[in-house]
């Protein structure tokens, strides 16, 4: 009877494994190659002189603004907007992603729309939001709640190490700005609570995956 951790190679699930750290240098790559597409949008949009922003923006409880909830993320106001939202998105899109690419999928469509709609249904008429803002919200509100529904030391630290970064911006959830979308901050973090518990990583007794335990082998 041998017991190892099987940390040469190994499950990309697992901690501590090779297989494991070389999933989060993907998904970092992965998350890095979407700031540039959100760029060059911004790019055209500035370079065209075409107004993405009110094209394809949320405008709140207007049906020509519905739209806005699927396309309002790829849109910023300006480069300053884009370039204050690109650090907290690659880095916590990096951990969300890690987990795995389906569950990375499904949790930022139900952080979108939960957002989206959040907004549409509730932000001022005479407005128009746009921004990845709600999306890293979400992103945040995952790793927060996967700490506590999977158990797992490492989301723990996850959790750690994002509240150590960026707890402050948590405050952007209230209406202290008139500028800024709470609504999409707020709705963005309770969609991301609600993806992490949709999609959760389920363990039995017969679960080779567990991070937080060495692998028994007979």
């Amino acid at each position: 009877m041998t017991l190892h951790d099987g940390r040469a190679g190994g499950d990309p699930r697992r901690f501590g494994t090779e297989a494991f750290y070389a999933s989060i240098g993907r998904a970092f790559v992965a998350m890095c190659a979407v700031v540039p597409v959100l760029f060059l949008v911004e790019a055209l949009d500035v370079g065209l002189g075409i107004d993405f922003d009110l094209a394809g923006g949320i405008v709140p409880r207007h049906i020509d603004g519905l739209d806005g909830v699927i396309f309002s993320p790829f849109l910023h106001a300006d480069f300053n907007h884009l370039y204050s939202n690109s650090v907290p998105l690659i880095l916590l899109g990096t951990f969300v992603l890690a987990a795995g690419f389906r569950r990375f999928l499904w949790s930022t469509l139900v952080i979108v729309l939960v957002s989206g709609l959040g907004v549409w249904f509730t932000g001022s008429p005479n407005s128009v939001v746009v921004g990845a803002s709600g999306v890293i919200f979400g992103y945040l509100g995952v790793l927060l709640t996967r700490g506590v529904v999977e158990r797992s030391w490492w989301n723990f630290g996850v959790v750690l190490l994002v509240g150590l970064l960026y707890g402050w911006q948590l405050l952007g959830i209230l209406p202290t700005d008139e500028r800024i979308s709470w609504q999409g901050h707020l709705f963005g973090l309770v969609g991301g609570v609600v993806a992490a518990i949709l999609f959760r990583r389920r363990r039995t007794e017969e679960d080779p995956y567990d991070m937080d335990s060495p692998s028994l082998q007979v």
